[in-house]
This record gives structure tokens, C-alpha cells and sequence, in this order.
């Protein structure tokens, strides 16, 4: 049966109707008999023949729009025995094609978690043979031995062209001990704001540190680290490290400015402020009791799924929480909150380790609503653009809502007491942390208008205009073009967004109720030699919700040098956070089934995972 509009013959050929007997060559005009007797029967047969016999240039072009269809539509014809064997041979190893899916297959190993002995796999290895059976799969010590460090020194060179030209950087660094083979690591992380002040980050190394975890031993690792990517100590802005005595003498051993992590001194706070109370502990320790019974009885949670059922609620799991991590104390409670009435059934009918008396229920009522706004601020610095800009901003609001009495407040005032006298006690001199300080002043969502001592604040702002200078800001030319520049207009809320906005959370209030205050006591100054920096701070704050990254981008040529020192001071985050996120990647990485990985190996596998925007590129 003929193959109509598939063949290639037609772009030489046209019919006059889809029924014709005949085709009309579009070179000749000459009609040829397409064969057969009746429409079902016609063939390209006759028309191939034709341009065979009359039009060599374009029988010869045919041929080769034919072969380059093949199998996808082309003619009917019959495969020559050289291109028969030509498609059962293998790729060559050192073939582009071969190299390109031996690659992907790699990508594939790295980017999921795939052990190496996935190209082992029966299942894998058809899969490939499927879908291309001319590629020959590399061997599992191929992948380990040569086609990942390829990949390896790849990224490296790239990493390292990215970080030549930044000038100044921020780190977080963590340590980690595996549970299934005797392996720790020591990490390093990387944070910059690239020329369009777009904040980046990638993993520099997670290495292999045996032995004794010491200052001398951890400055030691991270100065070869530092070395091995040709990052002088003048251009390490700071280090974002755990609050540990042998990170602290590591820093200090160095000569490089630290700070500690703002999520851990935050876990401590409310550790010592509230969960360490005894009449909140004892009530948390009888709910983490029950979650426990839940999470190791299947029978038990069975039956309060069907609990669940009968009372017309969305079945749920009630969550287990983490001693380290206070937040998952609070969504323990909230859990529990949520099925008070539920749990209150199912005891009718079956046991459980311990009950909650009202009076424990009432209290982890309480203790969930006073640490709302700790939550509220712990998930806004753990996100990947927060930074230490955000620090100041955040004890001040923190002290404004524990201060401030509201009738709602009824039983739970000893609780924010105790609370505001453990940020005091932690967060003493946050004002005074030059690091913290200048990065607030440069956030414009900040400025100046959360500190709240008058002396800091003159502080801050003199060591600001100290670097402004060392910049070359002063020059007269530079202050003149910033005098010109008209003040911005404030941003006004639109109708529309006032209708729009959600309720806000009383940590978001507080926040802004703060800001009115300050930007209805601002007032520009004049001096002459601070410009720029007065235009700056003279003018409205941009939203909470805007990026201080894109007004950096977008007033890089107004405040060419407020642009220059907020690209130094907004690249460091305010928590280690991205090195535990490297952790649970290292997790993922040496587990059960790749507990024989060489420490060098795992190395390269976590920092191409991490990695993986470079590695895509």
C-alpha cells in the first residue's frame, strides 16, 4: 500500500486530486502513472523510477532526504547492507554521542542520590540498551574513577572564574560525623552578591577531617580550604559558625572576623527562657509521650485514624519533635493542639502512656502562643536571602511584642518575661556588632530605624561613613552628583493592596509599628561630606516584602558607593543554616548503600549536588 504524503518523492511530484492515477512532475510537468488499479493499490514505485531515469541531480537528492528519514516516515526502501551494520555497531567510546549520554548518566547518579552500582543494575542496563542500543554503558569504575572527577575539575574551573572578580565573601562552615561508617567532614559554603547584586552561593568543599576537632585543627582545614581556591584571608568578609568554643579559637586563630549562628543563640534563648521551666517541660514531656505512642504502635494510630473518622476530621499524624530544634517542639504542640478533642475520644476507649490534665493543656496552649512570633522569625532567617541585616530588626520587634501587655495576655506574662530576660541576657550588645550594624544601616528595608540606642546608632553610622570614605566617596565630584538627585517619593499603599493584604501576624505588626515611629522622626542632614549617605537614609524605606538585593541593582549608578560596601556587607547570612542543609545532602550521600564511599569520592559527589546550577550550566 502506498505511503502518500510520508515518502520524500512528493516534494518532486503533485497531484491534481488525491484520487488522480497520475502525478504530475513538478520538474517536467510530465504525468506518470502512479500503478495499480484502484486507489488502495497506487505506489511511488513509477515516480521514484522516473526521476531515476530523467532528473539524476534530483533522483540523487531523494536519496538522501531518505536516508536522513529512515525509519521516521521515509520510503519503503530497502536498507543497504553498510547501513544495516553501521546501525549494530557500538558507538565509539571517545564519540560525541557516547560522551554525551555516559554525562547524562552521571547527572543522573549525582543530581538523585544514585549510587555508582546503579550502572550494574539489570533494569538500568535495559533501559540504556532500549533507548540507544549503540551506546555501550561504561563500567561502575569508570563512572567512580575518571567520569567523576572530569565532572569534578569541571565545575571547580567554573566555580573559580565565578569567584575571581568578587571581592568580598561571607562563610558558613558546620562539622559532621556519619552514622554508618567512621567519616566526618568539615564544610565550607560560599556567599557572594554578584555584580547584578544577586545573592549566590555555592559549596567550596566538604572535606574529610579525622582526628581531634580543635581550634588549631579547624583553622588549619579551613585556611587549606581557603588556599585551594586561591581566596585570600582580606577578601573573607566573615565566617557564620556555631556557637562552640572550638569554632570561636578557630576564627580567632585565623584573624578573620565570625559570627555565630543567630538560629542557634535563638534555640538557646528559648531553651533557658521557657522550655527549661519545669511546669513546661513536665507538660511537654507527657505530650512528646503520647506522639511516641502514636509513631511506634501502627495499631494504636490505626485506631485514632478511625477516631479521626468518626469525629468528621482531616485524618493527620501527629508530629514528633527534635530536642535541638525548638521550632519542632512548637509544631509538636501545635499537633497536639489540634487534636485535643480527639485525643479526648480515643482515651475513652484505649489506653495511653500518659494523659495531659487540663491544666498542662491550658499551659501548652499558652507556651504555643508565646512562641508564635519565635517561629514566625525562625523560618524568616533560615531563608536562603536572609542575612545580618536582618539581626537587629528582628530583637527589636522580638522585645517589642514581649514587652508589650495586651489582655490577651492573661497567664502567660511570667512566660514573656522570663523570654524578654533571655534575649536581653543573648542579644546584650547585638547593637554594637559592627557586622550586624553596618549591614542594617545598608538593608533599605532597614536603615537606621530599628536600633535602639542613640549611641549605636552614631556608632554605626560614623563606621559606615569611615568605609564610604576608604571607597573614595568623599570626592567632590561624587558628592555633588548625589546632591542633585531629587529624594524619592514614598511608596504609597494602593487601594487595591490595602483590600488585598492578609491579617497580619503580631511579629509583622510590631515590625511595622516600629518603622512608622522611626520615619516619622527622620530628618536629612546637610554635611556636605556625607551626601550620599544622608540622600540614602533621608528617604522612605522600601516594603518588607521588596528585595534589598534589586534596589541595590536598580540604584547601583545613583549611590554608586553605598551600592559598592552593601555588596560586601549583605552577602553573609545570619545563620549557619545552609551547612545543615549541606548535611542532610552529605546524609543522603554516605548512607546505607554507599557506606564503602572513599571520603574523596563523597567530597566530589556532595559538592556536584550542591552544585547543581554550575553543574547544569
Amino acid at each position: 500500500m502506498e505511503r502518500t504524503k510520508e515518502s520524500a518523492v512528493w516534494r518532486y511530484f503533485k497531484l491534481n486530486t488525491p484520487t488522480s492515477s497520475t502525478a504530475v512532475c513538478n520538474v517536467c510537468k510530465a504525468n506518470v502513472a502512479r500503478g495499480g488499479g484502484s486507489t488502495a493499490s497506487y505506489s511511488t514505485t513509477n515516480l521514484i523510477k522516473h526521476l531515476q531515469k530523467h532528473h539524476a541531480t534530483e533522483h540523487q537528492e531523494f536519496q538522501q532526504l531518505s536516508r536522513s528519514k529512515g525509519a521516521g516516515g521515509g520510503p519503503t526502501q530497502q536498507l543497504t547492507l553498510a547501513d544495516a551494520l553501521q546501525r549494530r555497531e557500538k558507538f565509539p567510546g571517545n564519540s560525541a554521542k557516547a560522551m554525551r549520554i555516559t554525562e547524562k548518566v552521571l547527572e543522573f547518579m549525582v543530581l538523585d542520590g544514585q549510587p555508582m552500582s546503579v550502572v550494574e543494575n539489570e533494569g538500568f542496563r535495559r533501559l540504556l540498551e532500549h533507548l540507544e542500543p549503540r551506546y555501550n554503558l561504561p563500567s561502575r569504575k569508570y563512572f567512580s574513577e575518571t567520569a567523576l572527577s572530569e565532572m569534578y575539575e569541571k565545575v571547580c574551573e567554573h566555580l573559580s572564574q565565578e569567584l575571581r572578580d568578587v571581592d568580598a565573601m561571607s562563610f558558613t562552615t558546620d562539622i559532621w560525623s556519619s552514622e554508618v561508617c567512621p567519616m566526618s567532614m568539615l564544610s565550607l559554603t560560599v556567599h557572594w552578591l554578584d555584580r547584578n547584586h544577586t545573592p549566590r552561593s555555592a559549596v567550596l568543599q566538604a572535606k574529610n577531617f579525622p582526628g581531634a576537632h580543635n581550634g588549631d585543627t579547624i583553622s588549619t582545614a579551613i585556611k587549606a580550604m581557603l588556599d585551594k581556591w586561591n581566596i585570600p584571608l582580606n577578601k573573607v568578609h566573615v565566617i557564620l559558625r556555631d556557637n562552640a568554643s572550638n569554632m570561636k579559637k578557630a576564627m580567632e586563630k585565623m584573624g578573620v572576623c565570625s559570627l555565630g549562628c543567630f538560629a542557634h543563640t535563638l534555640q538557646l534563648v528559648v531553651n533557658e527562657g521557657l522550655l527549661s521551666q519545669r511546669s513546661v517541660s513536665d507538660a511537654i514531656a507527657n505530650g512528646r509521650q503520647i506522639v511516641k505512642h502514636f509513631k511506634h504502635s501502627p495499631l494504636a494510630y490505626s485506631r485514632l485514624y478511625d477516631v479521626q473518622l468518626q469525629m468528621q476530621m482531616q485524618p493527620k499524624r501527629l508530629q514528633q519533635d527534635v530536642r535541638t530544634r525548638w521550632n519542632s517542639t512548637y509544631f509538636m504542640i501545635q499537633s497536639l493542639l489540634e487534636q485535643k478533642h480527639v485525643l479526648g475520644a480515643y482515651v475513652v476507649d484505649y489506653d495511653l502512656p500518659t494523659t495531659l490534665t487540663a491544666n498542662q493543656w491550658a499551659l501548652l496552649e499558652k507556651t504555643s502562643t508565646v512562641l508564635e512570633p519565635f517561629e514566625e522569625l525562625t523560618r524568616k532567617i533560615s531563608s536562603s536571602t536572609a542575612s545580618t541585616a536582618d539581626v537587629i530588626p528582628a530583637i527589636t520587634v522580638l522585645k517589642r511584642i514581649l514587652t508589650k501587655e495586651d489582655v490577651a495576655d492573661a497567664g502567660i506574662k511570667t512566660m514573656k518575661k522570663t523570654l524578654l530576660q533571655a534575649v536581653k541576657q543573648r542579644f546584650d550588645s547585638v547593637e554594637d556588632e559592627l557586622l550586624y550594624a553596618l549591614a542594617t544601616l545598608l538593608d533599605p528595608r532597614y536603615k537606621d530605624r530599628y536600633f535602639t540606642s542613640e549611641t549605636s546608632t552614631k556608632h554605626a553610622k560614623d563606621a559606615l561613613l569611615k568605609e564610604l570614605e576608604d571607597r573614595g566617596l568623599t570626592s567632590t565630584a561624587g558628592a555633588a552628583e548625589a546632591s542633585q538627585r531629587p529624594e524619592k517619593a514614598p511608596r504609597m499603599e494602593t487601594a487595591a493592596e490595602a483590600v488585598a493584604a492578609p491579617s497580619k501576624s503580631s511579629f509583622m505588626e510590631a515590625f511595622e509599628q516600629i518603622l512608622e515611629e522611626s520615619e516619622d522622626a527622620d530628618a536629612a542632614s546637610s554635611s556636605s561630606t556625607a551626601v550620599q549617605l544622608n540622600e540614602y537614609l533621608a528617604e522612605k524605606t522600601i516594603t518588607a516584602s521588596d528585595s534589598p538585593y534589586n534596589y541595590w541593582e536598580a540604584n547601583k549608578h545613583r549611590l554608586p558607593d553605598l551600592a559598592a560596601t552593601a555588596k560586601k556587607y549583605l552577602c553573609a547570612p545570619c545563620t549557619s543554616v545552609e551547612s545543615e542543609r549541606l548535611f542532610s545532602t552529605v546524609s543522603n550521600t554516605v548512607n546505607d548503600k554507599r557506606n564503602r564511599l572513599t571520603a574523596d569520592r563523597a567530597e566530589m559527589l556532595v559538592f556536584l549536588t550542591k552544585n547543581s546550577s554550575l553543574l547544569l550550566k
